[in-house]
């Protein structure tokens, strides 16, 4: 199903302003709209009608204003649009579509491999009339540039996955690229196990590892777009052995997990588990095997969660990924970090493995409100 790809109408400041308010507050009346954007009633009943006039705003009802009247209740129009959010996890892609005050349109889950049909099922879900104002795609690869190609990722991780999702997009619509775990960062700071801090440290272990770090509200990126890539971490260390290239990430990630359990497994133990899901499930049964592969990876965790401490001291660490959210961690992973390291709150990811999606969801959705609001300019 083919979407338009509209440009925004000029609007004038006021109608700019307004609009931005109404997106993020999902439905208001024209008083509330005037409070929010902290404009006179009569300079935002002009910014309504101009905005309703291009369908940018629509009336959706009254509200009673407990005077005995009346007020018209207003929310984004049809001309508003949509955005799209991709997730390129290592396994699975997730995608969702929303309009620009953020309710859910779409939403669409398959294999990696089929990551190109995946985003065809939720592009044919969304309304055939909502313009697409912004796409983001998280992947692991935070260095990601823009060259004479256009959006692309850096190494060859995400490449040719990407390649097969980018012809499947509407053409000139704007393509963000986005660290997978700051998004799923993002999403725990507004919805997820981080609500009310302000500072904090996501911690991801799953396949591979990585930090999202959030300072005063705002997800730290680096000066190479690279904060929080812990597979850098130089590992071993020590007298005898040379830190390898992204050795420590092969050491904690599921893979290196699940070797373990299959050198630990012992006959009598049943059927050795061939995922870290299996695994998980066996250890909370308490068999033997299982329990002691868990503990151990609980205490590396831990000492990982006691490094982010030493350079952060973030006051709360958010476990998440495939194996890191799991709860049965948290034992571990607590008595570890203070044995290493200042009392510091470890709590496990509430939003799991969606994280990602939800998190790049609200960044297309802020990308969607600049695309209409950012154009150029008429004064009021």
């Amino acid at each position: 199903m083919e979407h338009d790809v509209a440009i925004a109408p000029r609007l004038t400041e006021s109608a700019n302003a307004v609009f931005t308010v109404l997106a993020e507050a999902g439905s208001a009346t024209r008083p509330q709209l005037a409070s929010l954007a902290r404009l006179s009633k009569p300079t935002v009943s002009s910014a309504v009608a101009e905005l309703e006039s291009v369908g940018l705003a629509a009336h959706s009802g009254t509200a009673s204003s407990g005077t005995g009247r009346n007020a018209a209740v207003y929310r984004l129009g049809p001309a508003a649009g949509a955005v799209l959010a991709i997730d390129l996890g290592p396994a699975l892609t997730r995608v969702r579509g929303c309009a620009l005050d953020g309710s859910l349109l779409a939403e669409a889950t398959g294999s990696r491999a089929d990551a190109a049909d995946v985003v065809r099922e939720a592009l044919f879900t969304l309304p055939a009339d909502a313009p697409i104002r912004s796409i983001v795609v998280a992947v692991g690869d935070v260095t990601a540039q823009q060259d004479g190609a256009g959006m692309r990722p850096a190494t060859a991780k995400a490449g040719p996955v990407f390649d097969a999702v980018a012809v499947t997009l509407p053409r000139g619509v704007p393509v963000h690229l986005e660290n997978n775990v700051n998004c799923a960062a993002l999403a725990e700071l507004h919805e997820g196990a981080a609500q009310g801090r302000h500072t904090f440290g996501y911690l991801r272990i799953g396949v591979g590892i990585g930090l999202g770090i959030v300072v005063g509200g705002r997800v730290l990126s680096g000066a190479n777009g690279a904060a929080g890539e812990l597979a850098r971490l130089p590992y071993p260390w020590d007298d005898d052995r040379q830190p390898r290239h992204e050795a420590l990430e092969e050491y904690i990630g599921a893979r290196s997990l699940l070797r373990r359990a299959a050198e630990a497994w012992r006959d009598g133990e049943g059927p050795c588990p061939h995922t870290a899901e299996q695994l998980f499930a066996l250890a909370g049964e308490g068999r033997p095997a299982a329990r002691a592969v868990v503990d151990r990876h609980a205490v590396d965790v831990g000492r990982l969660a006691a490094a982010v401490t030493a350079v952060l001291d973030p006051g709360l660490i958010v476990l998440g990924g495939s194996t890191g959210s799991d709860p049965q961690l948290l034992p571990g992973v607590r008595a570890e970090l203070h044995r290493l390291s200042w009392p510091t709150e470890v709590v496990s990811s509430t939003l799991g493995e969606l994280g990602t999606v939800v998190g790049a969801a609200r960044l297309a959705v802020a990308r969607g409100v600049q695309t209409v609001t950012h154009t150029v300019r008429t004064k009021d």
